[in-house]
């Protein structure tokens, strides 16, 4: 933690911003923690799947081959894992460590306590620091397995090197990864190690920590023999009946980062490392001796690197493995070096908690850290159990310590609470870590409440973890009633990934957010809550909204409550200010004048009213992290579409609509405009009769008509008495009609003052429906075009399917478009999900919510910290439910008595698996024509290459799985043309006989039943391949005769050499 050239010298301080564990009796560190303060012994007998404990105890401790002890502490499920969670194959994770596996999924628990979503990380320079010092399932696995079954993954699964790269690998990190070995001191390193990479900018971001997992008895067997365990399974630390420690099995990790960045971060600071140092016993009694003297200088050697006085040192978590060699010599160098200038009234407290849970070893460093933390946190140090008698080997009244026999008070006082923890391992290297209490929060506006409909989001891989999560929120909120809405919103918005099966619930209090978490834990619909399962982020089209969907206060309350909506409609306002008789905010907003009603009705400010809106909507959406894909806007709408695109500034647009509304308005009325829900040929035939009309619009569903009022009126008569549904739109002038013609010259004038720029994304020109070219000019002779010429909306629609868009969101002041999108859609297939981002009956703020949590339920991700109040604070709301399933290196099922023998194909077989029964037949001596022989031999031979297919497929790739799924919806557009592969027999005739039937063209290709036949089917269904349009449907397996069966059988076993030739290539 210190340069080389000074190793005196103070060093830098770093922040402990999140942790995590699994520990005997406690599957979380909140749990570890009740452990701690109830004081309870987590020790318990040898699980019976671990080892039959009773076949190898002996209570004679140095007994060949046996344990003198059939205690040790244990975590429950610990072969149990997620593996789908982390995209890993059942194959590989059989042959994974389960201390990897612990330290995968505690890893990721950690990062989310620390206020961060680890999906979040990748590509950063996070580094992993990690302690592991056995090797049990590898032990077992090579004992085990023959051969033959061991695979790649054995290797990768049980190396050290792996587990600190697989967590840098599966979360995209790229900071240093290091396993460190030093055995029981193992973790402790880690964290010294981390400190040191932050200091020397190798990563800015650390975990660090440690496992140990106990699934042998052969490391007890070695120690029970060393006479290191104590037979009754409890560590008795400092007591005079310490004989031995007891083993334990586990799992910790930190998260560190530089005080000065978590500070600035605004992180919630666990706690802070002051300093550390690591050292060696070297030459000491013997190898596995405790060196006193080298303790002694590693805790000398941590306090001044943190510049902290012996006497400031309040508590001392020890080594304490409760031997009779260690104890005095740990307790001696602990009185040494942190009793100097102690007043005698403020003796070290020491404790360890090897008592509560036993000796992790490689965990034991973290778990000692972890409980430091926890006792900093909880203001409250725990008692030290299994000390009655204090041990004689130590000289307790020279040295200033007192064993902490009963919990004791740790407030925060005039002076930082600080605490030292050692690990020392058996090797001789020895480590020690000084803790300090985190700094208090600077005042400010934390956790304020915030009113208005929120957004609370949950995530996770499957359905059951997603009602498993709402559950868990739901009890932690009800055990912490002082948490805000804003808090927890915030928090499971930026502090968690999200993943493909998703709930968004929109609240106004917590009672409701409650209830909606009851709805998702029960897996009940409810008001307010979308589901839905999104596996990538949509394409996306936003649809600006055209003149007639205003009305007066349209989004006032976003004016009101959103900062990014207010200051671009006021720099909306502010650009047309001079254009303008009547400010453009109380012709919006006001809802009691007439006046500013009825100006709200008039072109002049309709226009920059919309632009105004709209521009206000695209932007509080873009400062939430969603971007369209593509743009689309209806008539007016096209401005603000353009402006989106980056055709012109947000000053120019607004100066542009309110100078198009201002000509447009000076015309004289007498226009009007009408929807007419007949073919388009229908409402085109009208103008045969009426030349004056002009087409406005070819919506799809309806075709608007415009021009004179008299002659509208007439042509709207005549279609309503052909029962021809007709509706008059709310309109001041007849848009895209020949009554804008005096003003287009003018108007063309006035757009080429503006500077346009190329689309700097797909924007489609509504009226062509296709989109515009980066060559295209959009200069005032394409907005005189635009204003003249019909909107070609169901164009532009066929467009936006043929791109794919899966998301429509209208940006306007209510639904109008998309309703029209949807009966445009071409394909009924895949019609797209719609978003409305404000309607005139709902209130602004609870809409633009709603529609923010239909995007994020189809696959958006929504920038969760701009849509949180700036007040909201990060809470340590529950982590990821994890879905264990048990993996064991060998299928339970599976005899493991029975090894797998390699051996040659014979003759018989390589028949056997070619489907040449004939062949088969008379190699084993009976007649080809003899029926009966012929009917086996194919059975045989199917249920023989079933099997081996499937061994093959498993081999070859990660795992098959057959899920349920939903038939697929029978197609019935257009006739195509269908290539069918089987023979013409009566099994498939049926099927045959309704293609023709619904008028589709068919073609059959029979089954290959040699090798030039099969040449020949190859090319056939290559050429096929390149033919357009034509679907091939595979029906062999429908037949079961023989020649099928001979068919399928040849090509299975052609095919299935190349696609695991593929496969293999590809992994």
């Amino acid at each position: 933690m210190v340069s080389a050239a000074d190793p005196n010298e103070p060093a830098p301080r770093f922040a402990v911003v999140g942790y995590a564990a699994r520990l005997p009796g406690s599957p979380d560190a909140d749990a570890f923690w009740d452990l701690l303060r109830e004081g309870r012994d987590a020790i318990s007998e040898v699980p019976a799947d671990r080892w039959n404990a009773e076949a190898f105890y002996d209570a004679e401790p140095g007994a060949p081959g046996k344990v003198a002890t059939r205690r040790a502490g244990f975590v429950d499920d610990v072969t149990g894992f997620d593996a789908p969670f982390f995209g890993m194959s059942t194959r590989e994770v059989r042959q994974m460590d389960p201390q990897h596996r612990l330290l995968l999924e505690t890893s990721w628990h950690a990062l989310e306590h620390a206020g961060i979503a680890p999906s979040t990380l990748a590509g950063s320079d996070t580094g992993v620091f990690v302690g592991l010092a056995t090797h049990d399932y590898l032990g077992i696995m090579s004992d085990q397995l023959d051969y033959p079954e061991i695979e790649a993954y054995m290797a990768i699964g049980t190396s050290n090197a792996a587990a600190a790269g697989r967590i840098s690998y599966r979360l995209g990190l790229q900071g240093p990864a290091v396993a460190v070995d030093t055995a029981c001191s193992s973790s402790l390193v880690a964290i010294h190690q981390a400190c040191q990479a932050l200091q020397l900018g190798e990563c800015d971001l650390a975990l660090a920590g440690g496992a140990n997992v106990l699934l042998t008895p052969a490391t007890m067997i070695t120690f029970s023999n060393a006479h290191m365990l104590a037979p009754d399974g409890r560590c008795k630390t400092f007591d005079a009946a310490a004989d031995g420690y007891v083993r334990g099995e586990g799992c910790g990790i930190v998260v560190i980062k530089r005080l000065e960045d978590a500070v600035r971060d605004g992180d919630h600071i666990r706690a802070v490392i002051r300093g550390s140092a690591i050292n060696q016993d070297g030459a000491s009694g013997g190898l596995t001796v405790p060196n006193g003297v080298a303790q002694q200088r590693v805790i000398g050697a941590a306090l001044r690197r943190a510049g902290v006085a012996p006497r400031d040192v309040d508590y001392l978590e020890a080594h304490g493995t409760g031997t009779s060699l260690g104890d005095p010599i740990e307790a001696q160098a602990a009185g040494a070096a942190l009793g100097e200038g102690r007043e005698a009234d403020r003796p070290l407290l020491i404790g360890s908690a090897k008592t509560n849970i036993g000796h992790l070893e490689a965990a034991a460093g973290i778990a000692g850290v972890i409980k430091v933390i926890l006792a900093l946190e909880h203001e409250t140090l725990p008692r030290h159990l299994n000390f009655d008698n204090p041990s004689p080997h130590i000289p307790w009244h020279r040295l200033p310590v007192q064993v902490l026999t009963e919990a004791r008070p740790w407030h925060r006082a005039d002076r930082p609470r600080i605490a030292g923890v050692s690990s020392f391992g058996f090797a001789g290297t020895n480590a020690h870590v000084i803790l300090e209490e985190a700094p208090l929060p600077a005042p400010g506006d934390i956790g304020q409440a915030a009113e208005g409909p929120q957004l609370l989001p949950l995530s996770a891989k499957t359905p059951t973890a997603l009602s498993a999560l709402a559950g868990a929120y739901r009890e932690w909120w009800t055990a912490h009633p002082e948490a805000t809405l804003a808090d927890v919103c915030f928090t499971a918005g930026v502090a968690r990934a999200h993943t493909e099966h998703r709930a968004a619930l929109v609240a106004d209090t917590r009672d409701g957010a409650l209830e909606l978490l009851d709805a998702v834990a029960d897996d009940r619909p409810a008001p307010g809550l979308v589901r839905g399962e999104a596996h990538d982020v949509p394409k996306t089209a936003w649809l600006f909204t055209g003149q007639g969907s205003q009305y007066p206060g349209m989004a006032r309350g976003l004016y009101d409550s959103e900062p990014v909506f207010a200051a671009t409609v006021d720099a909306c306002a502010d650009a047309v200010a001079d254009l303008l008789d009547t400010p453009l905010l109380d012709v919006v907003f006001e809802t009691d004048s007439a006046e500013a009603q009825d100006a709200l009705r008039q072109t002049s400010y309709a226009q920059p009213a919309l632009f105004a809106v709209e521009m206000g909507l695209a932007r509080l959406w873009q400062s939430w992290g969603l971007q369209p894909d593509v743009v689309l806007g209806h008539s007016v709408g096209q401005y603000t579409a353009a402006c989106v695109a980056g055709v012109f500034d947000l000053a120019a647009g607004a100066r542009l609509m309110a100078l198009r509304g201002k000509l447009f308005g000076s015309l004289p009325a007498g226009g009007r405009m009408a929807a007419i829900f007949a073919p388009a040929d229908r409402v085109e035939a009208v103008l045969d009769d009426i030349p004056t009309l002009s087409v406005a619009a070819y919506n799809g569903a309806n075709t608007v008509l415009s021009g004179p009022a008299a002659d509208l009126e007439k042509a709207v008569a005549a279609l309503a008495a052909d029962n021809i549904r007709c509706d008059w739109l709310e309109t001041s002038h007849a848009f895209h009609s020949a009554l804008l013609d005096p003003i287009l010259d003018e108007f063309e004038v006035a757009a080429d003052q503006f500077t346009y720029g190329t689309p700097q994304r797909i924007l489609i020109d509504n009226r062509t429906g296709a989109a515009l070219g980066r060559s295209t000019s959009l200069d005032g002779a394409y907005w005189r075009r635009h204003a003249r010429q019909p909107v070609q909306f169901a164009a532009s629609i066929r467009t936006l399917a043929e791109m794919n868009c899966k998301v429509l969101v209208e940006i306007g002041p209510r639904p109008v478009l998309t309703a029209a999108a949807l009966s445009a859609w071409p394909d009924p297939a895949s019609t797209p999900r719609v978003i409305a981002s404000l309607r005139p009956t709902v209130d602004d703020r609870r809409q633009i919510t709603e529609a923010l949590a239909d995007a994020y339920v189809l696959g958006h991700h929504p920038d969760f910290g701009a849509v949180s109040p700036t007040t909201a604070r990060v809470l340590d709301l529950p982590t990821y439910p994890f879905e264990h399933r048990r993996y064991w290196f060998r299928d339970e099922n599976e005899q493991a008595e029975a090894p797998k023998q390699a051996s040659a194909r014979t003759a018989a077989v390589a028949l056997l698996e070619d489907g040449r029964i004939d062949e088969l037949a008379t190699l084993l001596g009976s007649s080809a024509d003899d029926p009966l022989a012929r009917d086996l031999l194919s059975k045989l031979a199917a249920q023989h290459n079933q099997q081996r297919d499937a061994q093959s497929i498993s081999d070859a790739r990660y795992e098959v799985r057959w899920d349920v799924l939903p038939a697929a919806r029978l197609d019935t557009g257009d006739a195509h043309s269908w290539l069918v592969v089987g023979d013409d027999t009566a099994a498939i005739r049926p099927l045959i006989d309704l293609l023709t039937a619904r008028g589709h063209q068919h073609r059959i290709v029979g089954l290959p039943a040699s090798d030039a036949e099969e040449a020949a089917f190859t090319d056939t269904m290559r050429a096929a391949a390149d033919e357009p349009n034509l679907r091939i449907l595979h029906v062999a397996a429908l037949d079961d005769g023989e020649s099928s069966m001979r068919s399928l059988l040849r090509m299975q076993h052609s095919v299935l050499p190349g696609t695991r030739r593929a496969i293999c290539a590809d992994a």
